[in-house]
């Protein structure tokens, strides 16, 4: 049974129930003698902690990312855009959020269209670095405006899971590592630059990367990359646990950051709400939103601020983020 978002709290209570059960009965510390757990209650305490380890984010701190992104803009130009002081700014405040939080961080330089970029890679220390799984996005908006939906939304959400990990001193069996990239609105360039410059052995190693772009939209959608089938059922799984139904994503294939990845064999994976394709009457029925409007009518325009921000979108793919995470790291 998928358990919804409010139910993995009451999960998290049950299983720490269990525990203490289990630690009376096996450390025989009770008064009387009692026997071993048995499987099927050890099966049943292992599936809920399991359901219970990926934290439910805070969707006020996600928004708290996408309010400094927009005062970076408004300060830098109205943009972020690659090779502009409104990106490295916007990179300076992601690696001091991380460097703060324990991750080790490495910025990476590039050159595109005349002009510096950077990508910022943060990992967490920790897990076997022969199997890495890696949350990314792109950090760059446009010219026209600020980015914050693209992809202000995305880089704001593994931002707060990275920081979510660091909080819970998460240990996973895995090797976490995030990235932000520079110039994707340029052709996914830092993404590439990035895949490029790995060797062999280490592209081997990433044994899993997701891609968060555009997670908040306005008019939204629930659109999951169908890729590697195991990434793509854990995201399923979750939106099937919290009653949303999702589609195929369609409309961003091949145009973001996960497409460099997925040309050298790396499995990926990722979340979309949607961009200037038009919601149908049937999308608008099971999603709510507006029927015959673009999901996003900001795209690559100066109204991509704050206020072009569906919050329960954002709150929703943040959370089935953060699971996708923790389960393929465990």
């Amino acid at each position: 049974m998928k358990l919804s978002v409010p139910a993995r709290a009451a999960a998290t209570a049950v299983a720490v129930t269990v525990l203490a059960s289990t630690a009376l009965l096996t450390t025989g510390t009770a008064a009387g003698a009692a026997p071993a757990p048995d499987s099927a209650t050890s099966a049943s305490s292992a599936s809920l902690l399991k359901l219970a380890a990926a934290p439910d984010l805070p969707v006020a701190n996600v928004k708290a990312h996408l309010t400094q992104l927009q005062s970076i803009a408004t300060a830098n130009g109205g943009n972020r855009a690659h090779g502009r002081t409104g990106y490295r700014a916007s990179l300076d405040y992601v690696k001091a959020k991380l460097d703060a939080a324990g991750f080790t961080t490495t910025i990476q330089q590039f050159t595109a269209s005349g002009r510096t970029g950077y990508n910022l890679i943060a990992d967490w220390p920790g897990g076997d670095t022969n199997q890495v799984i890696m949350a990314g996005s792109h950090l760059d908006s446009v010219t026209a405006g600020a980015g914050i939906n693209d992809n202000g939304s995305g880089s704001a959400a593994v931002l707060e899971i990275a920081l979510a990990v660091s909080r819970a001193q998460y240990q996973p069996t895995k090797h976490l590592r995030f990235g932000w990239w520079g110039a994707e609105e340029l052709g996914m360039v830092g993404s590439r630059y990035y895949v490029n410059n790995l060797s062999s052995a280490n592209r081997s190693r990433v044994k899993g990367y997701l891609n968060f772009d555009m997670i908040g939209s306005p008019n939204p959608g629930y659109f999951v990359y169908d890729d590697d089938p195991t990434i793509e059922q854990t995201f399923k799984d979750y939106y099937a646990g919290i009653g949303i139904a999702t589609e195929i994503e369609t409309e961003g294939d091949g145009r973001s950051d996960h497409a460099p990845f997925k040309n050298v064999g790396i499995p990926v994976g990722g979340l979309f709400s949607g961009a200037d394709y038009t919601k149908t009457t049937a999308q608008a029925a099971k999603w709510g939103g507006t029927s015959g409007q673009a999901f996003d009518r900001c795209y690559h325009s100066s109204c991509d601020t704050t206020a072009n921000i569906n919050d329960t979108a954002l709150d929703r793919n943040s959370d089935a983020a953060a699971y996708a995470v923790w389960e393929l790291s465990e």
